[in-house]
């Protein structure tokens, strides 16, 4: 995902403010003026004498703007504008807001996609995404995917309402307060569960092992993770855990490497399980930090296209013995680091299979505020491995149960942790 910038005006006064609300209005339907004269110009040109097989008329598109695919099909571009004269003209919830009109009909438009993960924000939406982005939010603290249409809990972040609750990596969102769930995209259901601090939300969440679905009211707060944390273990171990790839993540991975250097480990241990991903540049400079500047990843975009990224980092960390912990609630930029580190042989991979999300998202701001997510490519490792829907196959596969998180137990770190016992 690309770091996304926005600056906003200071608000104007009210008098200014109404200038702007009858400009802005103006304009909305000065553009939807031309666009119906321009339909109506096509129309008087080309005429109905295009009829496909059945007998259907269809519009022939005259204008060398419209795209080639809907030249090609047999499809009647005025239908647009007919149901928008339906909705103006005889829906009984008036007045109409044209700009809500427009920004729905961009919604459906990629929602059409079927991609769970491609969106159209408004404006309003696209304040609480770059909130959400920056490293601070207010919510419950999960992070959201799908699995076969359903949507599901990546992971709970580490200290964060959701966690608290009792809401784990893999669990089923079935319905959010009274909506249910089926058919929505993961931004529409981020935007159910998301609010103001001290607010709530009730999530009916069904979980492997339960034989019926059961409800989570969870206290929504102010979002803040720390994204790095580490530590030395008594058996001269260290481990780094990344709860995130933020911005703030490779300079505090840095400090960590600084200050764990100097104690000379035995061995070095990434904990990357629950991280849900994010800035794939981050990923890309921690590759470099373990193996040196050696491809990353490969981005395979439509048409067989691909564009290989190479790490930049010192290698610190290179020729050193590592493992990298993962589990379902490893995604994304995880996936990117341990699967790339497991092509180079780099490190020992532990734990269970990842989530499987690696796709690539573009993301871009128009003038009016709104914005778009996306995706555009898929993710390979660097011997072309695809990472969306498969996931990271662990090179040791050890479970981590509830039964060990009651009791204390990480059979996972412990796993690792052996890995280097027969070193001096």
């Amino acid at each position: 995902m690309l770091e996304p910038t926005t600056t906003f005006p200071p608000v104007p006064p009210p008098i200014e403010r109404k200038k702007r609300w009858f400009l802005k209005y103006t304009l909305w339907y000065a553009i939807i003026f031309a666009l119906v004269a321009s339909f109506g110009i096509g129309y008087l040109i080309g005429g109905r004498g295009a009829t496909d097989q059945t007998g259907n008329r269809y519009w022939k598109a005259v204008s060398d703007g419209m795209p080639s695919a809907l030249r090609q099909k047999t499809l009647d571009p005025s239908m647009y504008w007919q149901v928008w004269s339906e909705i103006n003209d005889k829906s009984i919830y008036q007045p109409v807001d044209p700009v809500a009109s427009v920004y729905g009909s961009l919604k459906g438009m990629v929602a059409a996609l079927k991609d769970p993960y491609s969106v159209y924000f408004d404006p309003t939406e696209t304040k609480q995404f770059n909130a959400e982005v920056s490293g601070q939010f207010e919510g419950i603290g999960a992070e959201l995917g799908t699995k076969e249409g359903t949507i599901v809990i990546i992971s709970p972040l580490p200290g964060s309402p959701a966690e608290a609750a009792g809401i784990k990596a893999g669990d089923q969102i079935l319905q959010i307060d009274t909506t249910v769930t089926t058919g929505m995209s993961v931004d529409q259901a981020v935007g159910l569960i998301r609010g103001a601090k001290g607010t709530s939300v009730k999530l009916l969440i069904m979980r492997a092992g339960l034989t019926e679905p059961a409800t989570y009211t969870i206290t929504r707060d102010t979002i803040s993770p720390s994204s790095v944390t580490w530590k030395i273990l008594p058996s001269k171990v260290a481990v780094i855990s990344i709860s995130t790839f933020s911005t703030d993540t490779g300079s505090q991975f840095d400090k960590a490497v600084t200050e764990l250097l100097v104690q000379n480990p035995k061995g070095w241990v990434i904990d990357l399980r629950g991280n849900p991903g994010g800035y794939v540049d981050t990923a890309i400079d921690l590759v470099g930090e373990c193996v040196g500047p050696e491809i990353a990843v490969i981005e395979e975009s439509t048409g067989g296209k691909s564009v290989t990224y190479k790490a930049k980092g010192s290698g610190r960390l290179k020729g050193l013995s590592l493992a990298v912990l993962v589990n379902g609630g490893s995604a994304s930029a995880s996936e990117i680091l341990a699967g790339s580190l497991q092509d180079y042989g780099a490190a020992k991979i532990i734990g269970t299979k990842t989530f499987g999300k690696g796709v690539v998202q573009t993301y871009q701001e128009f003038s009016d505020g709104s914005s778009l997510k996306l995706t555009t490519a898929r993710w390979l490792t660097p011997k072309g491995r695809s990472i969306n829907e498969q996931g990271i196959t662990p090179d040791l596969v050890v479970e981590y149960t509830a039964e060990d998180a009651k009791a204390g137990r990480d059979p996972q770190l412990d796993a690792a942790v052996a890995q280097f016992q027969s070193q001096p």
